[in-house]
């Protein structure tokens, strides 16, 4: 009996259960390219250009393997434009047994199949995804009981299991976490390696010019595009990452320079994503670098914790509690999502330059994402579903099961503080003292009153202030609010009323 196995454009595994037992001569692998999945939001263009390409160079490594494969693109007349109709239409053209496929990344995604089992008239097998090193059955375990769920916690259990920078019993350098060693601001004279580039060939030729036909209206530069899209440009991806980049990732992590998007980061996530990448491979690279005195321990632990620590910790979370997790919005923030968030049009310079990169590379570091951009949001009010939204649209790497707790938790504290212990919202002096954006801003970052000041200062206080029933008694922002009781009333006055201003004009 023969067996059709539905491949998902985020899954782009050789390691994938539904292709673990594939018999080659019978079985179909059926991958499709549909309009349902590329337009459910205004994803950025060269979004959707890396996942088309690296379906079609993945759908042609299966061929070359001995896989029957059946790939429909985009552009087909007779393409559906839903993964449901193609599935049907696949099960009409090969007369399979059965479907076999892996449980997908997504809730909404994962719905439909549930649907697939009832209605298509032969069994649908929905696999775990093993792809990632903690099962959602072991992190719903660990979570059981526990009356806050911090990712700390989660990290060094998971490296117990795993083994990783352990000495017997206990963490490498005596310390789990060296977080506190990787806030360095930027120095002058930083010399950044060029990042991981790969010239398009005839396939992402061909994928470019279909989006640039397809989707001529969405958000983000199309070209130059020079993302890897297959497995072995992803694998140098991370080499070259591992020997240029990693010995100053630790210290530099945080730090955030004009020009400078990639900084000393991996920007491997969006292969790590769509399956391009394995964690542990990348974890033991890291690791072994660290073993043959490559880079420093701060490092290689800060680039490992955001692999098997805070990926995973958020993929758990998403699965524990959605789909209610969705509609959360503890601060009740209403505004709408400034325009400048797609334009770039705006005289905050730290703003501008992240979304101005945002735009061309669909890419921003973790910093500029939630300390510049999701700062702004939270500070300003703004709707958690806008934010979402936003953030799940312009990134490469941007998946609901990621994008989502990285959101509606730590960078908008719409959960109430379910997955964080506090909001990350910070004045503009964490911003001027991370980068060096406040030095070409028409705004003056040590002003807190005035029409020259910086609005992440007067906005920060305003913040505090407006939440103060909720945000008062958590033991990390009371020093914080004592010192916003000793201001000088007139400024507190003053402060609150140019907030105001602000926030009125903004919407």
């Amino acid at each position: 009996m023969s067996c059709l196995r539905l491949v998902l454009g985020d899954q782009l595994s050789h390691s994938l259960p539904s292709l673990s037992s594939v018999d080659r001569q019978r079985d179909v692998v059926l991958l499709c390219e549909v309009i349902e999945e590329a337009t459910y939001v205004r994803h950025h263009r060269k979004k959707i250009a890396f996942i088309f390409s690296a379906m079609r160079h993945f759908a042609d490594e299966l061929r070359a393997e001995g896989y029957r494969v059946d790939y429909i693109r985009l552009d087909d007349p007779a393409n559906s434009g839903s993964l449901g109709g193609e599935l049907r239409r696949a099960i009409k053209r090969h007369g399979p047994g059965r479907v076999e496929l892996t449980q997908p990344g997504e809730y909404r995604v994962l719905q439909e199949m549930l649907q697939w089992q009832r209605e298509l008239g032969l069994p649908v097998e929905i696999l775990a995804d093993s792809r990632f090193v903690c099962s959602l059955d072991e992190f719903a375990d660990w979570a059981s009981g526990r009356k806050q769920l911090r990712m700390e916690f989660f990290y060094r259990e998971m490296r117990r299991k795993l083994g990783i920078l352990m000495d017997g019993g206990q963490p490498l350098g005596g310390r789990w976490n060296f977080d506190s060693e990787n806030r360095r601001p930027p120095a002058s004279g930083l010399l950044i390696p060029q990042p991981h580039m790969v010239e398009p060939d005839d396939i992402t030729r061909e994928v470019l010019a279909l989006v640039a036909s397809r989707f001529p209206d969405n958000f983000g530069d199309l070209e130059p595009f020079h993302f890897a899209v297959t497995r072995r440009d992803a694998l140098e991806a991370l080499e070259l990452f591992i020997t240029e980049r990693l010995a100053e990732f630790g210290d530099y992590q945080d730090a955030m320079l004009s020009g400078q998007p990639w900084m000393y980061h991996s920007h491997i996530s969006m292969y790590l994503n769509c399956g391009l990448l394995e964690p542990l491979e990348c974890v033991e690279a890291a690791e072994q670098a660290y073993r043959e005195g490559l880079a420093p321990l701060n490092a290689v632990e800060g680039f490992i914790r955001q692999l098997i620590g805070w990926r995973e910790f958020v993929r758990g979370i998403y699965w524990l509690r959605m789909p209610q997790y969705r509609e959360l919005n503890a601060l009740n923030a209403t505004r709408r999502l400034p325009w400048f968030y797609w334009d770039g049009n705006t005289e905050m310079n730290c703003l501008r330059q992240c979304v101005t990169e945002t735009r061309q590379h669909a890419y921003a570091h973790h910093i500029q994402r939630l300390m510049v951009l999701g700062n702004f949001a939270l500070l300003a009010g703004i709707h958690p579903h806008d934010v979402n939204e936003w953030f799940l649209v312009v990134y490469a790497d941007a998946y609901e099961w990621v994008e989502l707790p990285n959101v509606t938790g730590m960078s908008q504290f719409a959960d109430g503080g379910f997955l964080g212990s506090k909001p990350y919202a910070s004045s503009g002096s964490y911003i001027k003292r991370m980068s060096d954006y406040c030095r070409s801003c028409r705004y003056d970052v040590k002003q807190r009153t005035g029409e020259d000041a910086c609005p992440f200062n007067y906005l920060y206080w305003d913040f505090l202030e407006r939440h103060r029933s909720l945000l008062s008694a958590n033991p990390r922002m009371a020093m914080m609010y004592r010192t916003w009781d000793r201001m000088d009333e007139a400024e507190r006055v003053d402060i609150l009323a140019l907030a105001r201003s602000f926030l009125d004009a903004l919407e």
